[in-house]
């Protein structure tokens, strides 16, 4: 649901926003409690997708793919690269266009920059917040193979934050439901389908929940 938080919980997740209380655990790991060097190198397992990609508009699209690389200290020397942004480039179905900037971008191709951004570094977990948020029903097909495609491709695990259930249904293993700041429901699409939480029977078929009886009513 909407202003429920999703995009915090990912922003725990990946270590940048501590939580007020509880953990959040890395294959066991703290991110939480990590020394700062050992947090860095969690952080640098987790590749994210920024709701609107987040591109740096001063960049161009190889100065936004090769951010990461910068940034952690391990950049390769200039022509390794060039080779490097222009295959996740590739990757992503965008060869040739490292010398555009943002603003010469659809929003498809802006979502996609910020893919080949996001796995720049090889991570082991991508992360999308909102991916098809403003694009047409084909550049949402398009951008949900494309999730599906490099999860395959480079074996990764993938959180996608969406209420295009649409897209969930299309692309996830396991569903988590999130409501009033709770995991409501963590279930296959299949299950989430039959449940019979009146919150999700509610939310699937487009519709606000009815409040229950001797709830107080506005006129």
């Amino acid at each position: 649901l909407s202003g429920e938080g999703k995009s915090v919980l990912l922003k725990h997740i990946i270590g940048l926003l501590d939580p007020d209380a509880g953990d959040v655990l890395i294959d066991g790991e703290s991110m939480v409690h990590s020394p700062k060097g050992r947090r860095r190198a969690l952080m640098r397992r987790f590749g994210m997708l920024f709701q609107n990609a987040a591109l740096f508009d001063s960049m161009n699209v190889f100065d936004n793919v090769a951010f990461p690389l910068r940034e952690s200290g391990q950049c390769p020397p200039k022509e390794e690269l060039s080779k490097l942004v222009g295959e996740k480039l590739a990757q992503v179905g965008l060869p040739g266009t490292e010398h555009k900037m943002p603003g010469e971008l659809s929003g498809g191709m802006r979502k996609r920059v910020g893919l080949a951004r996001a796995i720049a570094l090889n991570p082991e977990i991508l992360l999308y917040d909102e991916p098809t948020t403003g694009l047409d029903p084909i550049r949402t097909h398009a951008v949900d193979q494309l999730i599906l495609k490099t999860a395959k491709s480079m074996n990764v695990t993938s959180v996608v934050i969406t209420h295009d259930m649409q897209a969930v249904f299309e692309i996830a293993d396991l569903v988590a439901f999130l409501h009033e700041g709770v995991i409501h429901a963590l279930v296959t699409p299949e299950e989430l389908r039959e449940h019979a939480s009146p919150i999700i029977r509610a939310f699937l078929a487009g519709r606000a929940l009815e409040p229950e009886i001797g709830e107080n009513r506005e006129a």
